[in-house]
């Protein structure tokens, strides 16, 4: 299995959770596995985008535009910024909630409507309110978790692997919560 994953969110949504259990993952199955991290102000809430490549040889960490295989956003104006990286055929995750970025905090700017409906024309889309899915799960800050699971059923890989990395990667307090909201995910397209 050769994989290039993007992951895109705001600073503090747990991108960085995510990509840490992918690897973990990646190790598990004997993959090789590369990570490499973009921070864009990310501890004030700015963009951060992580690729993730795993296969049975890597050599280097940076996935290019139209390389990526999966697109995983945790906020719906990310995914639109990163739709350049998406492979053709590629599928892009993304939570359909929204958070403002400076300039439409401040009022300079808009936050653009109808970011769902232009990447449902232009890719292969799945699109929940991983948010709500969260905090039904009991940890709203686990949206990065349902994405996870959302992806976990996409590449039909035996589910104790994410359940190991999960407990690598997790906290041991937030382990119970986390696998509700990853469970929460891998059932979303199952209906």
């Amino acid at each position: 299995m050769n994989l290039n994953l993007v992951i895109v969110g705001v600073g503090g949504q747990g991108t960085l959770l995510a990509s840490r259990l992918l690897g973990a993952l990646a190790q598990e199955i004997g993959l090789n596995v590369k990570v490499s991290e973009v921070h864009g102000m990310s501890q004030r809430g700015g963009s951060v985008i992580t690729y993730v490549r795993m296969g049975e040889q890597v050599l280097s960490p940076i996935v290019d535009e139209g390389g990526a295989d999966y697109v995983i956003a945790f906020e719906q104006l990310e995914a639109l910024r990163a739709l350049p990286y998406l492979k053709q055929g590629g599928t892009l995750i993304t939570n359909t909630g929204c958070i403002s970025p400076m300039p439409v905090i401040i009022g300079a700017a808009e936050y653009p409507g109808g970011i769902i409906e232009k990447l449902s024309d232009q890719c292969n889309l799945i699109a929940l309110d991983a948010s709500m899915l969260a905090q039904e799960a009991g940890e709203s800050r686990a949206v990065n978790l349902v994405l996870m699971g959302v992806l976990a059923n996409e590449l039909k890989l035996d589910e104790q692997i994410w359940i190991n990395a999960i407990h690598q990667c997790v906290p041991e307090r937030f382990i119970s919560s986390n696998l509700k909201a990853f469970e929460a995910g891998v059932k979303y397209r199952l209906g």
